[in-house]
């Protein structure tokens, strides 16, 4: 059984996050999905738990997928569930070269390697910050997220 490891902040999950969930499904037995509140990216729009919740709500169709949260390093938490790989998705050429950096740093200190899923066309726009900044404007993301973030990021404008 192959295990893979989805680590992010997923503030708030979209459906780019989404695809490459999808993707992994149906490449490897199972796909572990951990959020994790990012020190570096400030203040989350959404607590963990909420991060949690929207993750388990968006994945409810995919049987080989658990979610989970973390504050530690990836790579403990990949040896503490046994991932046999972490996952990332890359949107641009851009993406390659931090992803790439951290990859090395992972494997050197862990022995656990990273495999990349490029995203389709129609998700590599999509990025957390921008949704979060087009909603906080009123702007329409239902196109980019699951219907249970939808939700929930309007429920953040009227409430």
């Amino acid at each position: 059984m192959t295990r893979v490891l989805y680590p992010g902040s997923f503030d708030p999950v979209h459906n780019g996050h989404l695809e490459l969930i999808e993707v992994a499904s149906g490449v490897f037995d199972e796909v572990v999905v951990a959020a994790i509140r990012n020190p570096q990216k400030g203040q989350g729009l959404f607590s963990l738990e909420e991060r949690k919740a929207m993750l388990e709500e968006s994945v409810a169709h995919l049987d080989n997928v658990r979610i989970t949260s973390f504050a530690k390093l990836v790579v403990d938490l990949a040896r503490e569930i046994e991932a046999d790989f972490i996952i990332k998705g890359l949107r641009a050429v851009s993406d390659f070269e931090s992803e790439l950096q951290q990859a090395q740093m992972n494997l050197a200190i862990s022995g656990v390697h990273t495999v990349f899923i490029p995203s389709a066309t129609t998700h590599s726009f999509i990025a957390s910050k921008w949704i979060r900044e087009i909603s906080r404007f009123g702007g329409d993301v239902n196109s980019m997220v699951p219907p249970s973030v939808a939700k929930r990021l309007a429920d953040r404008q009227t409430g």
